[in-house]
This record gives structure tokens, sequence and C-alpha cells, in this order.
């Protein structure tokens, strides 16, 4: 994964976890899971074909659809502020 470089994810939880060695926040992981899934989608517009990453994608869909349902479920309030920082509803 060289397009997801050790500083690139340090900034993406020290932005939407609380500190950014904080990898176990609920937040900063959707937050990882949605950048892996535009780069992720981004590469499949370009390579149709390639179904390794297709099923790749769709599992990191899954696993961010579970960590917000857990969110949901334990502070409502959390999960709202992640869904408008990560502009993840419409």
């Amino acid at each position: 994964m060289s397009y997801l470089s050790t500083e690139k994810k340090q900034e993406i939880f020290g932005q939407y976890g609380k500190s950014s060695a904080d990898t176990g926040s609920p937040e900063g992981q959707v937050a990882l899971f949605t950048y892996r899934i535009a780069h992720l989608t981004e590469h499949l517009k370009s390579n149709k074909h390639d179904y390794g990453t297709q099923r790749a994608l769709l599992r990191l869909v899954g696993k961010r659809r579970k960590m917000l349902d857990y969110l949901k479920q334990v502070d409502i309030e959390r999960y709202r502020a992640i869904v408008k920082a990560l502009g993840l509803r419409r």
C-alpha cells in the first residue's frame, strides 16, 4: 500500500481520532476506511476488470458500515459528527 504512508495515516488519525496515536477510535478507523475506499474507487475506474480489488473494496465498505452502525448504537452524536465531517450522507 504505497499510496498510504505512515505520515498520511497519522494525519488521518490526528484529524479524526483523539490523537495521531489513537488508531483504535471508531472515528479514526472510519476515516481511514473512507480514504482507502476513495483510493480503490479511483483505481477501479481505470481497471474495470480488477475483480480482486473490487472484492476488497466491497469488504472495506462493509467494514465501514459495521463500524458506523456500532458508533450509532454507542454514541449518536459522535456518529453524526463523523458522518458530517466525512460527508458520507447526502
